[in-house]
C-alpha cells in the first residue's frame, strides 16, 4: 500500500531531471557558436562592409600574381576565406587576416571541408596591427583610403612582392597590370583586378661604364640623367621588382 506514493515520487524526480536535461541542452545550443553561420553581404565590419569577391575574379587575381607552391599568400581582410583557400588549393601556403571572429571560424571550417587546412590558416586580427612582411603575395579588397593607409607598409616589403587588389587602386602608385572580367566570366560586380610588383629602391647616383647615372624615383617610375664623356643625356626608366629598364636618349 505504500508503494504508490513512492512510485509517484520517483516519477516526479525523473520528470524534473528530464526537464533539467532539456533546459541544459537548450542553453548549450543557444550559447554555442552556430556551425551554420552565414555572413550577410553588406554587413558592417571594423573598417569596411563585407562583400565577397567573385570566385572568377579570385582566380584571375591569383593568375595575375602567378602564384606557385613556393609562395606565401596573405589576404588582408580575408572574409569567408575563399582567396586563401583557392591559393592553398594551388599549392601555396596562405594566411588570412580578418577582424570578424565569425568569419574567421567560418573560413577555418571551409578550409577543413576543402582539405587544405594544413596550408590555409586564419587569424582574428587588425590588419593595421599585423605583420605581413613574410608574404610573397598580398591580396586585398579594401576601400581606397585603406589601401593608401597600407601603402607605405606594402612598399616597404621585399622587392618583387606581388600585390593584387579587387577594384580599388593605390592612389598615385600606378598599377603594372589591370584586368576586367564581365558577366560572361561569372562576375557581375567588383570585377577589376589591379596588379603591382613592389619596386626596388633605385634612386641615387650610380657609377656605370657609360658614365655617372643620377636617378629619381616615383614608385616604379624613374627619371634622371646620364653624364658621360660626350655630355649629359636625359634618362627615363621603369622598375618591375628589382628588374630595371632605362632609356637614355634613343638607347635602351
Amino acid at each position: 500500500m505504500r508503494t504508490a506514493p513512492i512510485v509517484r515520487h520517483a516519477r516526479h524526480v525523473l520528470l524534473a531531471f528530464s526537464l533539467c536535461l532539456a533546459a541544459s541542452a537548450s542553453f548549450a545550443q543557444s550559447s554555442a557558436p552556430s556551425a551554420e553561420y552565414k555572413p550577410e553581404v553588406g554587413r558592417a565590419g571594423k573598417d569596411v562592409v563585407w562583400v565577397p569577391t567573385a570566385q572568377s575574379l579570385v582566380d584571375k587575381m591569383l593568375d595575375m600574381a602567378r602564384i606557385t607552391e613556393n609562395d606565401y599568400v596573405i589576404d588582408l581582410g580575408s572574409g569567408d576565406g575563399r582567396t586563401v583557400i583557392t591559393a592553398a588549393k594551388r599549392g601555396a601556403r596562405a594566411h588570412g587576416i580578418e577582424y570578424n571572429p565569425d568569419l574567421v571560424e567560418l573560413s577555418k571550417r571551409n578550409a577543413e571541408k576543402d582539405g587544405v587546412a594544413g596550408r590555409a590558416t586564419f587569424a582574428k586580427a587588425d590588419i593595421f596591427e599585423s605583420d605581413f612582411s613574410q608574404a610573397t603575395v598580398i591580396t586585398l579588397f579594401l576601400l581606397p583610403q585603406l589601401n593608401l593607409k597600407l601603402r607605405p607598409q606594402i612598399l616597404a616589403l621585399k622587392p618583387e612582392t606581388r600585390v593584387v587588389s579587387n577594384t580599388f587602386t593605390m592612389g598615385e602608385w600606378q598599377d603594372d597590370e589591370t584586368f576586367t572580367l564581365d558577366a560572361r566570366e561569372n562576375c557581375n560586380a567588383w570585377c577589376i583586378a589591379h596588379f603591382w610588383v613592389v619596386p626596388a629602391r633605385a634612386a641615387g647616383t650610380w657609377r656605370t661604364t657609360f658614365g655617372e647615372l643620377t636617378l629619381t624615383q616615383q614608385f616604379q617610375m624613374l627619371s634622371g640623367s646620364l653624364r658621360g664623356p660626350t655630355g649629359t643625356t636625359a634618362v627615363t626608366g621603369r622598375l618591375r621588382g628589382d628588374q630595371i629598364t632605362l632609356t637614355a636618349g634613343k638607347t635602351t
